[in-house]
């Protein structure tokens, strides 16, 4: 099979009707989705995500993409390499700009190699036109939070794993089933927390997509570059124009969650949802003094509204230890990485693999936290 590739700078220069037929079922490699981020320049040269993408032919037909960007920085990531950078630097050598495929600011494991069948000898191409990228000024390539690990396993690639947590749907009716599955000590500190929620006068209010209004995306878009401006010293990396571009092209996907007080909005949380998955995405607060409002509006909503719906999974973003005791379980992720400087892709490959031995224990312990029976 003979292939052929470019590489586009704009996700306009890709029909999306070849896209959305190689793209899956998953919302953040939507077509809509990562057009938005383009068209609001949240991913721009003058960001340090310049789109770049990679496009695979058969002859005339498209047979794979590779949603990606040239990067200047390793900001909005979630895989860090923020070490080799700083060794680059010191034996003076430039680590940026990089090519990255993978969904900007979205650390969310899913489809990456974009392709009907994805065989041995498309893999095998593919590996073949990121590693001569060797001959431009790019230091090295990187697939991040991709969903189907085993597709490179055969690579040069280096494997980084990671650990997150996500909440499984064990054919639960309701919320009260989910917490008989509890010790009776963790059931009773997540009764409190909701409880207390409920004491403060908060009442909560769920909008889709195309119910957001201006108002209500004022409130969001506030509470989440308040949360930004406190926790990064910035405003946050996306745009209201992007929410608003969302919220109209994707209206199905798009969940709002709202916490009121006294008739005001005082705190919201972003999610999004496809066919079997709920994921948390934006979590802000325009008043912070409400206990417990943040596990309240980011997990237990969440997880009524996956049981509710009979969603399998709820994924509520990276990181967060405080989500075990809450029920959410440990669960693995996975990049592939390629360094030109061979003396460095070295370094990779023994730091991987003592990453790997740390984690590995490091998930085990979070097993053990669990607050399950």
């Amino acid at each position: 099979m003979s292939f052929s590739h470019d590489f586009k700078n704009a996700i306009s220069d890709i029909p999306e009707q070849n896209w959305q037929a190689l793209s899956g079922k998953q919302v953040f490699t939507h077509y809509a989705f990562l057009r938005a981020l383009e068209e609001t320049g949240c991913v721009s040269q003058k960001t340090g995500w310049t789109p770049h993408h990679l496009v695979i032919r058969c002859q005339d037909d498209i047979v794979a993409i590779l949603p990606g960007y040239i990067k200047t920085h390793s900001y909005g990531e979630y895989v860090f390499d923020w070490a080799f950078a700083e060794a680059y630097q010191q034996h003076g050598l430039p680590y940026y700009p990089k090519w990255l495929c993978g969904v900007p600011f979205t650390p969310v494991q899913g489809p990456r190699l974009l392709a009907k069948t994805l065989n041995q000898e498309l893999c095998n191409y593919i590996e073949q036109v990121l590693l001569q990228l060797s001959h431009t000024e790019l230091s090295g390539v990187h697939i991040n939070f991709i969903a189907n690990p085993a597709t490179l396993a055969n690579t040069r690639f280096v494997t980084r794993r990671n650990v997150q947590f996500h909440w499984y749907n064990r054919d639960y009716h309701d919320f009260a089933g989910f917490l008989s599955r509890f010790n009776a000590r963790k059931r009773k500190m997540v009764v409190k927390e909701r409880r207390k929620v409920a004491q403060q006068g908060i009442a909560i209010r769920w909008f889709q997509g195309d119910e957001v209004t201006a108002e209500l995306l004022d409130a969001f878009f506030l509470s989440y570059r308040l949360t930004y401006l406190k926790r990064s010293g910035h405003h946050g990396y996306l745009s209201k124009g992007f929410f608003q571009q969302l919220c109209k092209t994707l209206p199905e996907h798009v969940r709002l969650c709202c916490a009121y007080h006294q008739g005001e909005v005082v705190a919201t949380s972003l999610y999004f949802i496809d066919q079997d998955t709920l994921y948390g995405r934006y979590w802000g607060a325009i008043q912070d003094q409400f206990d417990f409002l943040h596990f309240e509006l980011c997990y237990y909503q969440g997880i009524e509204l996956a049981i509710a719906q009979q969603l399998q999974i709820f994924d509520a973003g990276a990181q967060g230890e405080h989500k075990l005791a809450r029920g959410f379980e440990p669960v693995w992720r996975h990049s592939f990485h390629y360094l030109f400087q061979a003396d460095f892709h070295r370094a990779l490959q023994d730091f991987s693999r003592r990453e790997t031995q740390a984690l590995g224990e490091y998930f085990q312990q979070c097993q053990d936290k669990l607050p399950f029976k």
